[in-house]
């Protein structure tokens, strides 16, 4: 009899813990019908380029499409115009430069082409507008500064083309500044002075500053100069992940004055430190000696060797989870305050953990919010309220 009454007892713990599961599910759902959500990075636009990926057709491969994005309840999302650092001179500074304008160019036109389901946004009244009209807001940001060259003009330029945000640099050094992950070591001590005079006129234009990706004493740097609150458009706390790419607790506190936001990066090596993997690391390394510069394969040898490195992370790698990324939200929320945090994928630049591989999952962050105890107010200002506030605040300190 005993035995009996213990199993029904685990009969109905497990049906209530269904049933509340799918309470969640249900009010995560009603909440990305109701807010804005945004997600301040993903690197989608690379295969635009490269391999004419359309957003209006759902896909099986990549993490970002239109169709997925209403599945994932994503109302807004920042297309990142990605190059990656290479040679510092003017031939390079011209080539690059070229392949942003077209990169830039081939956004716009695809939403232009599905302009049923989705436009440009230029400002936060643009995001809410189109959310109004059930339509998704196509925000575009520079990641890496290295196509301004040393030509400030460039940064009018890119904002005038629609460009809202610029990442300073990448992972490696630049003109404008150093970066968090370069062999080398700092080459500018933090910002140069070309950098400097690049935040002013970002600050001038009204353009967000992205200190993703740069040194601790550029990130420094920028927050003394900068008259506007800056953002993080995908990184995460060193705290909890000891990535040189995150941000530890005295630089989220510093964020927290400039009245910025750190969007919280979900690529598994930022949210959670690896444990030592020898089996995968020797694999990978053959794997990048077969395809030597990546740069050069071409479209079809491209998608092999993606498709390569993605059975070889599924099969050896442990990925972070959705219950790692919440832990980075709520370490922000108790240094920073619930004001200061957001979420920026990094979606087909690296970004994906377990739960959350691609935007059609993101109403999976929510439900472990909710789990938590956030209240659909909090989710609102992680979901979009923060990144919205900060840019509007940036647009108003906007002397042009």
């Amino acid at each position: 009899m005993k035995k009996l009454i213990v199993l029904s007892l685990i009969g109905v713990l497990i049906t209530n813990c269904k049933t509340y599961d799918e309470q969640l599910i249900r009010r995560a759902a009603k909440i990305h019908e109701k807010i804005l959500t945004v997600d301040t990075h993903c690197d989608t636009p690379m295969d635009m380029v490269r391999s004419g990926f359309e957003l209006g057709v759902r896909h099986n491969e990549g993490c970002v499409d239109f169709p997925r994005m209403k599945e994932g309840g994503l109302s807004a999302e920042f297309f990142a115009v990605f190059t990656s650092q290479g040679p510092r001179n003017d031939s390079a500074f011209e080539a690059v430069h070229e392949l942003a304008v077209k990169t830039i160019k081939t956004i716009i036109d695809d939403v232009d082409k599905n302009s049923a389901v989705a436009g440009i946004a230029y400002s936060p009244d643009d995001a809410y507008r189109l959310k109004k009209a059930g339509k998704i807001a196509a925000f575009i940001g520079i990641e890496n500064g290295y196509p301004v060259g040393k030509d400030l003009t460039r940064v009018r330029e890119f904002y005038d083309s629609g460009a809202r945000y610029i990442t300073l640099c990448h992972s490696k050094n630049n003109d404008i500044c150093d970066s968090s992950t370069d062999s080398n070591g700092p080459e500018n001590d933090g910002l140069s002075a070309f950098g400097r005079d690049m935040v002013r006129e970002m600050n001038r234009l009204g353009m967000m500053i992205d200190v993703s990706h740069i040194s601790d004493k550029s990130f420094y740097d920028v927050i003394q100069l900068s008259k506007a609150p800056v953002i993080a458009s995908h990184s995460s706390c060193r705290a909890l992940c000891g990535s040189p790419r995150n941000l530890t607790d005295d630089m989220l506190i510093a964020l927290k004055n400039n009245g910025g936001a750190i969007q919280i990066c979900i690529l598994s090596e930022y949210i959670k430190t690896p444990d030592p993997n020898p089996e995968l690391e020797a694999k990978m390394k053959e794997l990048r000696s077969k395809y030597d510069d990546p740069e050069k394969l071409s479209d079809d040898k491209r998608k092999e060797m993606r498709a390569a490195f993605r059975e070889l992370r599924s099969k050896y790698q442990k990925l972070a989870t959705v219950r790692d990324v919440v832990d980075h939200i709520d370490h922000v929320v108790q240094v920073a305050g619930i004001d200061h945090v957001g979420i920026g994928t990094d979606f087909d630049g690296g970004g994906g953990v377990t739960g959350c591989m691609t935007v059609a999952d993101m109403k999976n962050i929510t439900v472990e919010l909710l789990r938590r105890g956030y209240s659909t107010n909090d989710i609102e200002k992680i979901w979009g309220g923060n990144i919205m506030r900060v840019f509007r605040e940036v647009q108003a300190k906007r002397e042009s």
